[in-house]
């Protein structure tokens, strides 16, 4: 009898510190959980913060996340951005809508002008060699840091 009445008090402190446990861990104000990799907007490195506000001025951050030694910012106009560490943007995905031209060389904007009038650019990668590039006519180009595309993928 007493070996049951320990059990029975045994589980519900279990449960107990359990419940405990989960509520401190989840922060209501943002839904998610504290010791996870999603963050407020506020932990993102300076300059990636102000990369966002002086770029993308008008679309709310919906979502951070640290993943793979990268954070990655969602907007509320589907916009996705990838910054390092040190807050540089490493991915800059507009989806339908063409990246700020400011952001992108100016090498590299001319040429896709160029050689691809009816295009915009929707997303660009820094790359070790250069530059990713996908335009909206579904072309991928790679070019070099100055800008000469090297490589054409549809």
């Amino acid at each position: 009898m007493m070996t049951i009445k320990k059990n029975v008090i045994k589980a519900m402190l279990m449960g107990i510190l359990s419940i405990i446990a989960f509520t401190a861990c989840f922060d209501d104000n943002k839904g998610t959980f504290v010791n996870g990799t999603e963050m407020d907007s506020d932990q993102l490195p300076l300059t990636a913060q102000m990369f966002i506000n002086e770029t993308f001025p008008k679309a709310p951050i919906t979502s951070v996340e640290f993943e793979d030694g990268k954070y990655e910012v969602r907007l509320k106009d589907y916009t996705e951005i990838e910054f390092y560490m040190d807050g540089d943007w490493s991915t800059v995905d507009c989806g339908l809508h063409a990246v700020p031209e400011h952001i992108i060389p100016i090498d590299i904007t001319n040429n896709v002008k160029e050689q691809f009038p009816e295009a915009e650019i929707t997303k660009i990668d820094k790359e070790l060699y250069g530059y990713e590039v996908e335009l909206s006519n579904d072309l991928y180009l790679k070019c070099d840091h100055q800008g000469m595309i090297f490589e054409m993928e549809s």
